[in-house]
């Protein structure tokens, strides 16, 4: 068994449906010819460094499997046969390799998506945790802003209660005077 990439370029214009039946056609066709799926990661649409079939973009696919040369020809052959793929090519990665590395190498794969995924949502609950602390700091300042234009104002208003009965005193002191 040998392990392979095969890098290939599809129509930018597919239909998100037409697009996914394309790559489950991919998908089935290395699990029908015995073969095992290591990676299969989309690239998304990218410019072109040259026109292919009046097209300027392409959605780009790197597949990374393991299988014999019987399984290529008939990736390859199938490519050939779709219309929506503009491009492809085929890379021998490694010459002898076991069913088990392979199996291996997918667990790992795994692995280090699943621990990749909890370190997003690790970084997503910190991120909310900071947000939530903004949120009370920002309802406490507001909180203490009210509070002391309150208190401002009860003291505004106790001097203008004050004012007239310093007027009062004031003018009885000068009747007296008078």
């Amino acid at each position: 068994m040998r392990k392979y990439e095969t890098v290939f370029i599809s129509d930018p214009d597919l239909q998100d449906q037409a697009r996914l039946d394309l790559y489950d056609k991919v998908k089935n066709i290395i699990t029908k010819e015995n073969g095992i799926l290591l990676n299969f990661d989309e690239w998304g649409n990218k410019k072109m460094a040259y026109e292919i079939k009046k097209k300027l973009r392409g959605n780009y696919v790197c597949v990374t499997y393991g299988g014999t040369g019987d399984l290529v020809n008939e990736l390859e052959r199938n490519f050939r046969l779709t219309d929506d793929i503009l491009k492809f090519m085929t890379i021998l990665l490694s010459d002898d390799v076991t069913v088990e590395s392979l199996e291996k190498e997918v667990a790992e794969a795994q692995e280090a998506a699943e621990a990749a995924e909890a370190a997003v949502e690790e970084r997503a609950k910190a991120e909310a945790v900071k947000t939530e602390a903004k949120e009370a700091a920002a309802k406490e300042a507001e909180a203490k802003e009210t509070e002391a234009k309150e208190t401002e104002a009860k003291e505004t208003e106790a001097k203008e209660v004050a004012a007239p009965e310093e007027t009062e005193a004031a003018e009885e002191t000068k009747e007296v005077k008078d």
